[in-house]
Formats: structure tokens, C-alpha cells, sequence
């Protein structure tokens, strides 16, 4: 069975003005944020959109103001895509039940969908050499064809995601991108309850109190506190820094 690969086409960017009385747009050709309700269109024909990698030696600092937290969730959505890329090229994907190969095929999606997004956000809204370039991952301590790695380890990265993203709404200043990380986050924790219910097989595990506090609210981590958590891992291998992010 041939494994599916979403099509992302091309991005479109057009340059923004750096005022913040203005209002910030992003368009991206063709592209729709799969469950999240966003559908952004192509607005210029400028589609050479490039990463340029650091100078040798050189680390990339994510940067500060709204750009850095970008960055920050381009590099976790970089990682939650590299990992689902894993997934479905491995042996528990290809022998997995139908309802779970469904699931996974749409995080992969999603989770491309959300990189790409990063990737033009950012390019039409930082300098060439403020974008956080591909990240290199190791997940050899991920066994892809056993099922409860693979869903532990799912389960890990989609909690992450959501921790990160309420702990870094909070720091963003255009309310353009408030608006679309609250539409992502709201994927991720989909994600996140869906990983819990198939894997845990309890009933209450996709809202767990692990999770869940006590006035009823997801957990929120702050980017260092993620870093952190993400950096333990070890599936990171390129570095990179985080000395600049608003707090």
C-alpha cells in the first residue's frame, strides 16, 4: 500500500509592513490549516522562498519579539512532522488497525500543514538570516514498528505541543498571530486527546488530570521550560539557542 504524502504547494509570500498599527497578513497559495477552520490564498508570484543555513560554527539564536516565538513553534512543529514522517514509513504504521492509520495519516498532515505555515510566516516576516533553518532529529530510541513506542512517544511530543503553545500565547504582540496559534493549538490538543484515547484506552485519559488542572485548564509551559523538556529527549540534533525570546 502506497504510504500517503500530503501535497503542500507552493508558498506565496508578500512582504509586511513592520508597523505595528498595521495589520499583518500572511497568504500562502492553496494552503487550508486542516482542522482549524484557516484557509490562507496566494498573493504574489515571488515563490522562491529559502532557509539559508548558519555559517560553519555559527549557532542560530530563535531570536526575539514575535519572530522568535515563531521560530520557537516552527522548530516544534519541524520535530512533530520529522516524527510522523517516521511513523509512516515504519512497520507498526503499515501493519496498524485501519482506524489507527487514519488517525495517524491526519497528524501527519496536520503537522507538515503547521511547518509549512511557520516556514512562510516567518520568511514574510523576518530577514533571510533571522529564519531557524531545517533542524537535523535522531529518533533512534523510537522502535517505529512497536505500537507503544511509537504512541508513547506521540503522546509525549502532542502534550509538548500543547503545553507550548498556551505557555507561549501569552508573549506574541501581533494578535494576527495570537489568532492563528489559538486555531493551532486547538488541533494540537485534538491530537493530543485522540493520541491519549487509543493509546492509554481509558476513559477519562484524553482529559486526564495529568494534564488537566484544577479550574479545568490545559497545562502551560513557558518556551524555556519546553526547550528543556524537548532538548532531554535527545531527538534534537542540530543546536541551536534561545536567549532572546520575550518572557
Amino acid at each position: 500500500m502506497e504510504k500517503p504524502r500530503i501535497k503542500v504547494d507552493a508558498v506565496s509570500v508578500k512582504p509586511v509592513n513592520n508597523s505595528k498599527s498595521r495589520r499583518r497578513f500572511l497568504k500562502m497559495g492553496g494552503l487550508a490549516m486542516a482542522g482549524s477552520g484557516l484557509l490562507l490564498y496566494g498573493c504574489s508570484n515571488d515563490d522562491d522562498v529559502n532557509n539559508p543555513e548558519p555559517m560553519p560554527g555559527e549557532v542560530f539564536d530563535l531570536g526575539s519579539g514575535d519572530v522568535g516565538i515563531l521560530n520557537y513553534a516552527y522548530a516544534l512543529e519541524q520535530l512533530e512532522a520529522a516524527f510522523y514522517t517516521n511513523v509512516l514509513d515504519g512497520s507498526y504504521w503499515a501493519g496498524a488497525t485501519a482506524e489507527e492509520k487514519l488517525i495517524l495519516e491526519d497528524l501527519y498532515d496536520h503537522e507538515v500543514i503547521h511547518r509549512e505555515f511557520f516556514k512562510a510566516a516567518i520568511n514574510a516576516n523576518a530577514e533571510a538570516n533571522q529564519v531557524l533553518p531545517e533542524l537535523e532529529f535522531d529518533f533512534s530510541g523510537v522502535n517505529f514498528a512497536d505500537r507503544d513506542s511509537v504512541l508513547a512517544t506521540a503522546r509525549v511530543l502532542e502534550d509538548t505541543g500543547v503545553a507550548a503553545y498556551n505557555g507561549a500565547g501569552r508573549l506574541l504582540q501581533t494578535p494576527d498571530f495570537l489568532v492563528i496559534a489559538g486555531k493551532i493549538v486547538s488541533v494540537e490538543a485534538r491530537h493530543a486527546a485522540t493520541i491519549r484515547s487509543i493509546y492509554l484506552e481509558n476513559d477519562t485519559a484524553f482529559a486526564g488530570d495529568d494534564i488537566i488542572d484544577s479550574n479545568g485548564l490545559d497545562l502551560a509551559k513557558d518556551p524555556q521550560t519546553i526547550l528543556s523538556e524537548v532538548g532531554a529527549t535527545g531527538f534534537v540534533v542540530t543546536p541551536f539557542t534561545a536567549n532572546n525570546l520575550p518572557q
